[in-house]
């Protein structure tokens, strides 16, 4: 076949030299001195501690975010060959000689630097010159907040990088109707569009922003007459089936794909399994799996085991008992029945243990063969270091008085018999007589006499009962609350009738013979559960802020300080960047409604692919600043002003687009052409004199002196460290 090939065999290569030239200037600017401070760099605190664990392979929960941007800064932590051992415990430590600082923060580095170029294209794809999108270019490259964020081991410019790359690769998409590699293009949209929810899920903004303007390209196609209905949906270039695919179920897929990931690697048990359900305790190396591998699967009359609370909330505990019994009255002067506290304790303690017992039945120990507990079976639980049976009454709780006392029964010799009794209620069986099953089964348990549930209420017990959680019986408990869901943990088939010999066997570790693992999605659902609804207590930091406190940067964050000198890295944003973006934004908004008023009165100032242009550039620029910011004023979080930075760069890009349709459209003759260009080349000077000048809190370098810091603080709400001599 060689005769049929055409020669000579060419390839043409065009190379954009100006993209070239701020793509270098992009790398000198955030690569230069990353190893410079050797030290632990504000939120690297944060990250590092779970850099560590990755490198050890240990599982973590981190519910502020997906696990891909622990990934990424884990995969510059192995190229380096870090070993994860280091102590990341305060901002400012001296980073340990077995710690490749350069490789932590290369990947961040490299990210923040590529999105310089991909603002330039962005820029150009949605139709403006080139010169515009070399001022979009020299405007991110001199603004200080997103060099600083790019040059220490944090995730907003990785961010950044997906979100724009995202928003280009649709763009591409939409504009190249007849080439042959459109579906390349959305497939790299979906592609970065998962990237960047996977890193932070703030990336969900651009996303949707990103949907809802294909979802308006897709009913512009819908009625398009000129295509069938085959053609459609079936044949023609822009079927809705593929956009769906590439951006809805693509995304989907990754995301999964990025926990898929994550929980392979992390399969040694580590410090946050509290936080997770027995079953997945039990299904990492270590821990709890090293108590629980190959336990008895069924539970049995006679079974040793111990009660686990399904709900984490507070925090995850086991029901306990202890020999101290409820004060005769309470501090507000309602009474008690004197009997044995009933709790549930945060900690592995010999006390958590309790036996299963057969109510017809004196034995304490496991039959020959072992009779299994069904869903509906009464059972009694005997509290195994004490032999108080566990017991509810009609008797206020001590914290909950709507809810019954729960309690470990004496008998008083008083009017107050034994309601000992309890059902069986295996929420999640798959049959009518399903066998309680260790770890695996959720159960409620009913009490017989008052139909009262099992429950955790989440209030702590004052001084006498030793800060330990309440458990009550509910009367009114409804529906599915995990609170009321108990499950068994640790258990052994219990063998010793006698107390002490007894005592003996619950302080022995647990046998093993049989093996139980979860499946992936079980595990991949549980771990999104929990990162969706277990928050940390929000506290106040120094340098959190508003959003408002955003738009004019009223707040800064310092990010280091040398332990005997000036020097210092501040996250403040270059002054004249943000007060053009904020002028530019208001011209474009006033700009789009007199065009749109005007349009409404068939009075067409511009023409009509200069409108449509315009409106583009607006809902990227403009929505992409709006989708980016307006979400925190509802956010229930601690904030600080890098979560305003996505939203800034799309404001900064705005600005050139300004320019240039002004510059076109607005400015009619050559005279105002030639002063608009004059103050346009001192507004990018003063936006270098003042990256100039920040550029020591930039890179932490050179040091200042006291002087030249308090000159430095353009407002006064801005806190620069100055050290005293």
């Amino acid at each position: 076949l060689w005769f049929c090939v055409k020669l000579p065999i060419s390839v043409r290569v065009e190379i954009n030299l100006l993209l070239m030239a701020v793509t270098g200037l992009a790398l000198v600017t955030r690569l230069y001195g990353i190893h410079f401070p050797r030290a632990v760099v504000f939120d690297e605190v944060y990250y590092g501690q779970f850099l560590s664990l990755y490198m050890k392979q240990v599982f973590f929960i981190d519910e502020s975010g997906p696990p891909f941007g622990h990934m990424v800064l884990a995969l510059g932590a192995y190229l380096g060959g870090f070993d994860g051992n280091f102590v990341w415990n305060r901002i400012g430590a001296e980073y340990t000689s077995n710690v490749p600082v350069w490789s932590l923060r290369v990947i961040p580095a490299f990210a923040g630097s590529f999105c310089i170029p991909l603002a330039y294209l962005l820029v150009v794809e949605l139709g403006y010159s080139h010169f515009s999108a070399l001022g979009a270019c020299m405007l991110l490259l001199m603004e200080n907040s997103l060099i600083v964020q790019s040059r220490f081991m944090l995730l907003e410019s990785v961010l950044i990088f997906f979100l724009l790359l995202a928003v280009l690769s649709y763009l591409h998409f939409h504009k190249a109707r007849n080439s042959s590699f459109r579906w390349f293009w959305l497939m790299i949209c979906g592609v970065s569009c998962a990237c960047g929810i996977g890193v932070k899920y703030m990336g969900m903004f651009t996303y949707f922003l990103l949907l809802g303007l294909t979802a308006v390209h897709t009913w512009q196609l819908i009625g398009d007459r000129t295509l069938s209905h085959v053609k459609l949906w079936v044949q023609h270039y822009d079927f809705v089936l593929v956009r769906f695919l590439a951006l809805v179920v693509l995304p989907v897929i990754m995301y999964i794909g990025f926990f898929y990931v994550h929980l392979t690697l992390l399969y040694r048990s580590g410090p946050h399994d509290q936080m997770m359900s027995s079953a997945f305790q039990a299904s990492l190396e270590g821990g709890l799996a090293r108590i629980t591998q190959g336990q008895p699967l069924d539970v049995a009359l006679g079974s040793q085991v111990t009660l686990r609370t399904v709900s984490s909330k507070p925090v995850p505990c086991w029901l306990h008992s202890h020999k101290v019994n409820y004060p005769i009255r309470y501090e507000n002067g309602r009474g008690s029945s004197h009997q044995q506290q009933v709790t549930c304790y945060p900690f592995k303690d010999v006390n958590n243990w309790w036996i299963i017992k057969d109510p017809g039945r004196h034995t304490l120990v496991v039959s020959s063969p072992p009779r299994p507990v069904r869903h509906g079976d009464i059972i009694q639980l005997l509290h195994g270091m004490t032999s108080r049976y566990l017991n509810t009454h009609d008797v206020a709780a001590p914290m909950s008085p709507h809810s019954q006392e729960v309690s470990g029964y004496i008998d008083f010799n008083v009017s107050m018999p034994a309601q000992n009794l309890w059902r069986v209620d295996i929420v999640n069986r798959e049959s009518d007589r399903e066998i309680w099953k260790t770890i695996l089964s959720e159960v409620r348990l009913v009490h017989v006499n008052t139909s009262a549930v099992l429950k955790l209420s989440g209030a702590s017990l004052p001084e006498w009962g030793f800060k330990q959680l309440e458990v009550v019986g509910d009367k009114i408990y409804k529906g599915y609350q995990q609170s009321g869901m108990w499950n068994v943990e640790e258990h052994r088939y219990g063998r010793s009738q006698e107390q002490k010999e007894r005592e003996l066997e619950l302080k022995s570790p647990t046998h093993s013979d049989i093996k139980r693992n979860l499946t992936f999605m079980a595990k991949f659902l549980e771990l999104q559960w929990k990162m969706l609804t277990v928050k940390n207590e929000e506290s106040e930091h120094k340098y959190s802020s508003s959003p408002l406190e955003w738009i004019t940067m009223d707040t800064n964050i310092a990010y280091w300080l040398h332990p005997s000198s000036n020097a210092q890295i501040q996250l403040i944003g270059n002054i004249v960047n943000w007060t053009i973006a904020n002028l530019a934004l208001v011209v474009y908004c006033l700009m789009f409604l007199t065009y749109l008023l005007r349009r409404r009165r068939k009075v067409e100032d511009i023409p009509q692919d200069s409108w449509e242009q315009l409106v583009l550039a607006g809902v990227i620029c403009v929505g992409g600043w709006a989708v980016n910011y307006l979400p925190f004023f509802l956010m229930e979080k601690t904030l600080f002003l890098y979560h305003y930075l996505p939203a800034l760069t799309f404001k900064i890009l705005q600005i050139p687009i300004v320019v240039e349709h002004l510059y076109i459209h607005v400015l009619k003759s050559p005279a105002q052409r030639k002063a608009f260009g004059v103050v346009i080349l001192a507004v990018l000077c003063s936006v270098y004199v003042s990256y100039h000048n920040l550029s020591p809190l930039t890179y932490g370098q050179p040091a200042l002196s006291s002087d030249e810091l308090a000159a430095l603080r353009w407002r006064e709400s801005w806190d620069i460290l100055l050290r005293k001599r």
